[in-house]
């Protein structure tokens, strides 16, 4: 089973214009395994972004480190079976997919073009890049877009053509970074319907970054809270709401139980706490 480790990792960057360093991460733990959709919540500055592109592979860690594979020993991290790390990541890599805030798609090239384009860098040969890239359109509903180009989208089918791009080269792990915070509410929950049902296909190991509480624990198998700067993560809940939504895709039913409720106004108290007692 494959598993992403975090062993007490910090990121301090460094002064700039005479000012003091920044930590922006201190001490920070976590595990992710096959099938967890792990949401990260906290207000600005907690270092969520951060921890994202440190999984990502775009920085390093000032302290700690961080590894992707599968244990030797299901359900034992590789350190605590005395084994060597072969996995430790040390930069980018075709095992982890990112879908950014933006849509980040090339325009000069179609949706099946941009979708195929990672495998075009590897070396894929056109049948099989084409093949594999029309199969994750389709799993977001763009199977009749091929050959549209970017600006000829709206922002949510954009979108989605970054998400079948990541998907496409097959990663171990997709990290999203506040993927639907720029589209209007109705895309937006459209999205977020259409994200769970990408996790229930592939069961792939997601790792989200949003400021929507609301969306946050109708994605997440696995919530963290993460403080102000320095970010730690405070609290972690494992809750069932995306279960509950795939089970009678009715996300406003889910939305307006009692237990969804409960657990919005206990998330946003540890959130609001946190910011007065940064202030």
């Amino acid at each position: 089973m494959n598993t992403l480790e975090i062993h007490d990792v910090s990121v301090v960057y460094p002064a700039a214009q005479g000012g003091d360093p920044v930590t922006a991460l201190s001490e920070v733990n976590l595990n992710i395994e096959q099938g967890d959709f792990v949401v990260a919540l906290g207000a600005s500055g907690c270092g969520k972004t951060t921890l994202l592109n440190l999984i990502a592979g775009f920085i390093a860690p000032t302290k700690g480190y961080l590894t992707l594979g599968s244990s030797p020993i299901e359900g034992y991290p590789r350190v605590a079976c005395g084994l060597d790390i072969g996995d430790e990541i040390v930069g980018p890599g075709a095992d982890r997919g990112v879908v950014f805030q933006k849509h980040a798609l090339l325009p000069w090239l179609n949706v099946i073009e941009n979708t195929e384009f990672g495998l075009k860098l590897q070396g894929v040969d056109k049948q099989e890049r084409r093949e594999r890239a029309a199969s994750y359109l389709k799993l977001v509903g763009l199977e009749d877009f091929h050959q549209h180009k970017v600006y000829q989208l709206s922002g949510g089918m954009q979108q989605r053509v970054g998400i079948a791009r990541a998907l496409t080269n097959n990663p171990e792990m997709l990290l999203l970074d506040e993927p639907l915070g720029a589209l209007d509410a109705l895309t937006r929950e459209s999205l977020q319907e259409l994200l769970l049902d990408v996790w229930r296909e592939t069961n792939k190991m997601m790792f989200f970054i949003t400021h929507s509480v609301d969306e946050a624990l109708l994605l997440a198998t696995r919530l963290i809270v993460m403080s102000p700067r320095p970010g730690r993560i405070t609290h972690e809940f494992k809750i069932d709401f995306n279960q509950q939504f795939l089970d009678c895709r009715d996300a406003r039913k889910v939305k307006s139980s009692e237990a969804f409720i409960a657990m919005r106004e206990q998330v946003l108290a540890i959130i609001h706490g946190d910011e007065a007692a940064a202030a």
